[in-house]
Parts: structure tokens; C-alpha cells; sequence
């Protein structure tokens, strides 16, 4: 078999909705595709006829090209990844091409043939191609059979003007937009199963993720803050977080256990954590808050307890979550490679000085009557000085 220029063929589906605005969703997953496929043999990333074609280094071995495609297909926006060749529109040469195709394909059984003709002027229509592209792989790979309908593989063969696409190796994306496309948001990013995960999900809605961790420090170690790290980089890969500012939050909750009634002392803290993420959205021009909230999973999060934090904030409050239950969580958690890190043990500001019986429908005036004999203007104006800042690569994001 003859070598062949090695490709990805990114395919989409969500970008092609957006009829006028579509140009734009389309670049916007081209310069990310180039800034985190920049570690990779890549060569050349350009849009196509509702399609990205990315080309690989012409040494690039079947092992690299699956490196490739294998990145690709976790990046938001992107429908599904197809791993094949460019080749001339000639059909020895096609017919070759698919050969090789259905080889890095490995183990299978049966196969089948979709051919198609994009312009006339190429002699031979989509019909023939399949048939004459079918009689040379029955010829090349006499153990595998013929089938129609739910063949193990699938050989496209796509001729367009000065070119053919060849391929059979085909992985599903994750779908959704490109990173960067809907805006920024604050994430409140904890070392727990949920919210990376939340982050996760607003960042496939093309959302420009900026976390905020409240580590229990002094009053607890900072575990959390490497778990919150490691997450971040996990994230990273995909180009789905940015930055994550870190707040040391013991010694205010210290403070809040000792002046508001232990039962609404986690809607205090939790309050407080919103008006500080508010601070920092208005600083990086966010337009929204992210938590990692489900309903009635835990006691701050029942709808009064929910809408005592919401009157926090005049931002929305988006919940990406709410609606799932604790094992669709941890099922998104591992494919996302998060769930390994997040069930460490790790002492955070959720757990420290937490009441009996904390409240779960807390009535908003008394939330409020509390909240008053706290100083909490100036512990935001002090919490943004010590504020700490990491930041990550995210393609989307400019500071």
C-alpha cells in the first residue's frame, strides 16, 4: 500500500444551526483546534465545505494520527473526528487509499462502502464508485464480508473539486459549541465530584470558564487547592478553563459561626461566596455565576434555600446540574477524568464549621436580619486584595 497524506476531518453539528452567525462559531473552533492541537503533527487546520480539515506532518505514524484524533474528539464543538487521508482524485488511487483506511480500522468482520460525489466533473458518479471501491476491498480483505445494513465499519470516500477524503476510523465528539462563543462565566469550583463537572457542561455550552475556589485555609490545610489545581488541568486539555482565583475562606466562616445562628450559617457562607464571585464576574466581565448545585441533594440546596443565595447577587445564577441525580453526575465526572482526583479526601471550607441542623427552608427576611450584623463590604474589599490567581490555557480567553 502506497503512503498517503494523513488527516482529521472535524465534523460539527450545533455550529451548522446558526445560520448568518455560523462563519464566526466556525473560526472560533478552528483557533482553538490550533492552539491545543499545537503539541501535535499538525500542519495545517482550515474549514472546508461544513467541515475542518486538519492535516497531519506527512511522518506522522497511525499512532500519532490517533494521538490526534483522540484530543480532538474531547474538544467542545466538535460533533465527531474522522481519521483518514487525502489523496488524488483518481480511482486506483482511491481505491488504494481506502485499503489503507480500512486497515487502521484493525479488528472487524464486515464493512461497507458510502461514496460520494461532490461535482460532476469527476467521470464517475457515487453508485459506481461504491461498487468499483467495494470489489477492491473484497479484494484486499477476503475475510471480512459485505454488509449493508450495521456494518461493523463504515468506508467514506467524499470526492470534492482537486481532492478525495478517504476514511474509515471515525470517533463521536462531545458535541455542543467552541469554547468562547457564549461569553464568560464564574465558576464556584470546589475539589468535589459536582462542580467540575458544572464547569465542564457550561463550557461545551461555549462558555469561557474563570473559577473561584474558597479553600478552608488558615483554619483547615489546602489539599483542596491542589485537588482544585489538578482538576484544572484536567480541564485545561480542552481549553475549558481559564483561570482559578483561590480565597483563603476559614477565618470568615470563623467569624460567621461565631455571630449568626448556626442554622443559617451555610446559607451565610454561601452567600458570602456569591457576592465574591459576583466581584470578581464585574472584574472579568462575566455574565453569569456557576455552582455545581442539585436539587434537594444536599441542605443548602432545597428551591428556599436556593433562592436565599440567589437574592445574594443580581447575576444569574446557572445550574447546570440541577436537574441530574448523584450517579449521572459521577458516570460525567469519570468520562471527564475528574472523579479520581475529587474523591480524595480533602478538608475544604463545605466542611469546616458546619451546624447539627443546618436550615432547609430558610425564610429570606431572616437571612437577611443576620446578614446585617456582619461587616460584609469590607471582607470582600479585603478578600479581593488576598485574593490568589493561577492561570490555565484556554484559547478563548484574554485578560
Amino acid at each position: 500500500m502506497a503512503d498517503y497524506q494523513r488527516i482529521c476531518l472535524v465534523h460539527y453539528h450545533e455550529i451548522g444551526l446558526k445560520g448568518r452567525n455560523r462563519s464566526s462559531f466556525e473560526v472560533r473552533l478552528v483557533r482553538n483546534l490550533e492552539a491545543l492541537l499545537e503539541p501535535f503533527p499538525v500542519v495545517q487546520i482550515k474549514r472546508i465545505s461544513g467541515r475542518i480539515l486538519v492535516v497531519l506532518a506527512g511522518d506522522c505514524s497511525y499512532e500519532d494520527a490517533c494521538g490526534v484524533e483522540d484530543a480532538i474528539q474531547y474538544i467542545p464543538g466538535v460533533a465527531r473526528v474522522s481519521c483518514g487521508y487525502i489523496c488524488d482524485r483518481e480511482i486506483d488511487i482511491i481505491n488504494d487509499a481506502a485499503a489503507c483506511a480500512l486497515h487502521d480500522v484493525g479488528v472487524f468482520e464486515s464493512f461497507k462502502v458510502a461514496a460520494r460525489r461532490n461535482h460532476t466533473d469527476f467521470a464517475i458518479d457515487s453508485m459506481e464508485m461504491n461498487q468499483i471501491v467495494g470489489a477492491h476491498l473484497c479484494e484486499q480483505f477476503p475475510q471480512a464480508k459485505v454488509k449493508m445494513k450495521e456494518p461493523d465499519v463504515e468506508v467514506r470516500v467524499e470526492v470534492i473539486q482537486g481532492a478525495a477524503y478517504v476514511y474509515a476510523r471515525s470517533l463521536r465528539g462531545i458535541g455542543g459549541l467552541p469554547v468562547g462563543v457564549s461569553g464568560r462565566v464564574i465558576c464556584l469550583l470546589s475539589s468535589g465530584i459536582d462542580s467540575p463537572v458544572a464547569c465542564w457542561r457550561m463550557a461545551r455550552r461555549g462558555a469561557v470558564c474563570i473559577g473561584v475556589h474558597f479553600s478552608g485555609r488558615p483554619a483547615a490545610e489546602a489539599t483542596s487547592e491542589y485537588l482544585v489545581d489538578d482538576i484544572a488541568h484536567v480541564l485545561e486539555k480542552t481549553g475549558c478553563i481559564a483561570r482559578v482565583y483561590v480565597v483563603p475562606f476559614g477565618e470568615y466562616q470563623r467569624q460567621i459561626a461565631a455571630l449568626v445562628p448556626p442554622d443559617l450559617r451555610v446559607i451565610i457562607y454561601r452567600r458570602l461566596m456569591f457576592k465574591v464571585a459576583e466581584a470578581l464576574a464585574h472584574k472579568e466581565r462575566a455574565r453569569g455565576l456557576v455552582t455545581g448545585e442539585s436539587l434537594g441533594q444536599v441542605a443548602s440546596q432545597t428551591l428556599d434555600n436556593i433562592a436565599a443565595t440567589n437574592d445574594a447577587v443580581s447575576l444569574p445564577v446557572l445550574r447546570p446540574l440541577i436537574g441530574s441525580d448523584k450517579l449521572e453526575i459521577i458516570q460525567q465526572a469519570q468520562d471527564l477524568g475528574t472523579f479520581d482526583i475529587s474523591s480524595q479526601d480533602a478538608t475544604d471550607c463545605c466542611t469546616l464549621f458546619m451546624p447539627r441542623n443546618p436550615e432547609t427552608h430558610a425564610k429570606l427576611d431572616k437571612v437577611r436580619e443576620a446578614e446585617q450584623l456582619l461587616p460584609i463590604d469590607a471582607w470582600i474589599e479585603h478578600i479581593l486584595e488576598e485574593i490568589e490567581v493561577k492561570d490555565y490555557s484556554c484559547p478563548a480567553y484574554t485578560s
